[in-house]
């Protein structure tokens, strides 16, 4: 069995476009009918988060945590104690490709970190175009890329436990369990196979994660616009 766990916290704008794209990329024909369990963990959740994601076709459990690594971490423990074989991660603000799944398992080894792209940057309204160029330049959406993303990591269940799982941390959980992987020897692969599409949102839930760098790229530019010129 294959587990995808995806944390949420009060996502009922996105959660049900999320579960859609997954049960999708579940049903691929070349997984050869093998089963897979999409659980979202709701993370101290108060809105319809909860229902959407069961009317959309995921399980989901509750946790009171208001911490990503604890969501994650309960999650997989989950999964793994009914069976999984493989762990794939994503976030509640995204839309994974109909080959994500597909494109994690066939790459043959203990761990992949994927890349991610944005489709859609008009939230961010006037500063759309600006965002869009700085992650152009400045993001390396290829194979051998060095990014970590818990919006689209993949593992297997053996590899996960000998890592440790999850730290309870409130952001960067992702790279330190990747940090963990390879201190096991893990094989890992770097690549941009396993595609997925987040929200390139203006309210960053977690402090260090890609939302609160676009505000942190937002705030540097408007700095640099309004610095005084030096006298010359």
């Amino acid at each position: 069995m294959i587990g995808v766990v995806v944390p949420a916290h009060d996502e009922e704008a996105h959660i049900g476009d999320t579960v859609a794209a997954l049960r999708v990329a579940a049903a691929h024909p070349a997984l050869q009918g093998e089963a897979v369990e999409v659980l979202v963990v709701l993370d101290s959740c108060n809105d319809a988060t909860g229902p959407i994601a069961r009317f959309a076709g995921a399980r989901t459990v509750a946790v009171d945590a208001c911490n990503v690594g604890r969501a994650r971490a309960a999650g997989a423990d989950q999964l793994l104690d009914e069976g999984a074989r493989w762990l794939a991660f994503t976030d509640a603000d995204t839309r994974v490709s109909p080959e994500w799944l597909l494109r994690q398992l066939e790459l043959g080894v203990d761990a992949v970190c994927g890349s991610i792209g944005v489709d859609d940057w008009s939230a961010h309204g006037t500063h759309a175009d600006a965002l869009r160029a700085h992650f152009a330049r400045t993001y390396t959406d290829a194979d051998g890329h060095r990014h970590v993303h818990g919006a689209n990591l993949g593992v297997s269940a053996k590899a996960y436990v000998r890592a440790g799982g999850f730290p309870a941390l409130a952001c960067s959980e992702d790279v330190a369990l990747v940090e963990a992987l390879k201190e096991t020897g893990a094989r890992i692969a770097w690549s941009a196979a396993p595609r997925v599409s987040t929200s390139a949102r203006h309210d960053a839930r977690a402090r260090g994660g890609f939302g609160d760098t676009l505000l942190a790229v937002i705030s540097a530019s408007l700095a640099a616009t309004h610095a005084p010129r030096m006298a010359e």
